[in-house]
């Protein structure tokens, strides 16, 4: 499980360092290789070890096609999905054009998210986590009931 916030540096080629406690599970369980692909609802990067990322495309490609929504979730993730081996150093270079969806410049926020990560423009992060903190929680009625149930 990939659990914790990372503030990471970008290099100048758009290269990531991933934090060491992440890079043995993702040398051995998925054999250096990654995915990348956008948020469909938020301007940051999903990245999936390649046995969760071949799981979850399975199912997406399962979806009916001519289901508008399913179509646009098919295009939008597998459309971005970019296969990316990590380096020597435990380093991902993320392509322009995934950098350029999330806005990600120098600083980035790696948030891991049990079987993923995402990843984040430091800034977009703070100001979304900001939102989200003094968002009104009346509406627990929208909550799924195992949510409402939970305990923290």
């Amino acid at each position: 499980m990939y659990r914790g916030i990372n503030a990471i540096s970008l290099d100048e080629k758009g290269r990531l360092a991933l934090p060491t406690r992440y890079r043995d599970a993702l040398f051995s369980d998925a054999d250096n290789q990654v995915v990348v692909t956008i948020d469909t609802e938020e301007k940051c990067l999903l990245m999936y070890p390649m046995p969760e990322w071949e799981e979850l495309e399975e199912k997406i490609q399962a979806l009916p096609s001519f289901n508008p929504v399913a179509r646009r979730v098919q295009r939008l993730l597998i459309g971005h999905a970019t296969e990316i081996n990590l380096d020597g150093s435990g380093r991902i270079l993320l392509p322009q054009l995934l950098r350029d969806y999330a806005a990600l410049e120098k600083q980035v926020i790696l948030l891991g998210q049990g079987k993923k990560f995402e990843i984040w423009s430091a800034a977009l992060w703070e100001a979304r986590r900001s939102a989200w903190l003094t968002q009104n929680n009346s509406a627990i009625e929208t909550l799924p009931v195992e949510l409402q149930t939970l305990s923290l």
